[in-house]
């Protein structure tokens, strides 16, 4: 589908906004304005991601921000992601694997008092690896994208690997998710840069060797915490230059998830690991588990949600 930029001048950038779809989470809002015929005539990226607002500010940042700067005040919108969570706008209740994206349109959270109606994507719970559940919200939205950008993915059994702040590994069976496993990835990756004695100023440089380093020193993901002291050793035993600490610490987690979380999803041999998400995260997953001697195959996270809302929003209404 084509996308026309905001600067876009002529008949297509005049065309009237119908419909906005949104995909919120926890670091950022990406935002996408479509006409009456489906057709994208902006998209839209905003710095609100739901770990930095403050309790009840969603709605304020949505009508005002969101709604101003895509002219959109008058528009009915559908969002995902963790705006949908108990630290979003709105708790929108989870369903429950074997999940669907029928069941999930069915299960769409009205936001009470809003005027156009904005709706907001159920999360999914999975019996968990511990007594606990296992829930997500946003990926959802892009593996059943990710299932209708080629029919012949509703069928059989599919493993997608998520990276993100939260990484998910996600079983599709027949176009369902039946069960995923989540993983702190990238939390872990985030707390350790911002707020231990290895805190490194942001941007962050990438490191090739120091990436390397990280993913040999993970091993096989076994004894994680004291693999990760290897991020302190390096610096003040062996004078690494600290600046190259992120990349290490990137290689380190990243393998270690990779080396574990197939176990534990169940995922078979021989099978192809499906690497959905940020392009640059997803070639990174892609180069560990080649190493660990997994086919993978990458796509883009961005087109998967883009379509998994226009297909919920499509069910929604012929519901």
């Amino acid at each position: 589908m084509r996308v026309l930029s905001s600067t876009s001048a002529g008949g297509d950038a005049a065309k009237a906004g119908a419909l906005l779809l949104g995909d919120w989470g926890g670091t950022h809002l990406r935002v996408w304005l479509l006409d009456a015929a489906g057709e994208v005539l902006r998209l839209e990226e905003f710095d609100c991601g739901v770990n930095q607002m403050a309790p009840g500010e969603a709605p304020k940042r949505f009508n005002g921000e969101v709604r101003g700067r895509l002219n959109a005040h008058d528009l009915p919108a559908l969002l995902c992601g963790a705006i949908g969570s108990n630290v979003g706008w709105i708790t929108a209740p989870y369903v429950d694997c074997p999940a669907g994206a029928e069941a999930a349109a069915n299960a769409l959270a009205r936001v009470p008092d809003q005027d156009p109606p904005v709706w907001i994507v159920p999360g999914v719970r999975s019996p968990g690896i511990t007594p606990a559940p296992d829930v997500l919200r946003g990926e959802e939205t892009q593996a059943f994208g990710w299932v209708a950008l080629d029919p012949a993915r509703a069928k059989g059994r599919r493993l997608i690997c998520h990276p993100g702040t939260h990484a998910k590994w996600m079983r599709l069976e027949d176009g369902k998710i039946t069960r995923f496993v989540s993983a702190f990835t990238g939390e872990m990756f985030d707390l350790f840069n911002r707020h231990s004695i290895l805190k490194t100023p942001a941007p962050y440089k990438d490191d090739p060797a120091a990436f390397d380093e990280g993913v040999a020193a993970a091993g096989d993901g076994g004894g994680l915490l004291s693999r990760l002291y290897a991020a302190r050793g390096r610096v003040a035993g062996a004078g690494a230059d600290p600046a190259t600490t992120p990349s290490f610490l990137s290689g380190a987690l990243i393998a270690a998830e990779c080396a574990t979380v197939p176990a534990f999803i169940g995922a078979w041999p021989d099978e192809t690991i499906e690497v959905l998400g940020d392009p640059g995260l997803t070639a990174k997953y892609a180069d560990v588990l080649g190493r660990l001697g997994w086919k993978t195959r990458t796509h883009d996270g961005e087109a998967a949600a883009l379509a998994g809302l226009r297909l919920l929003n499509g069910l929604r209404v012929a519901g």
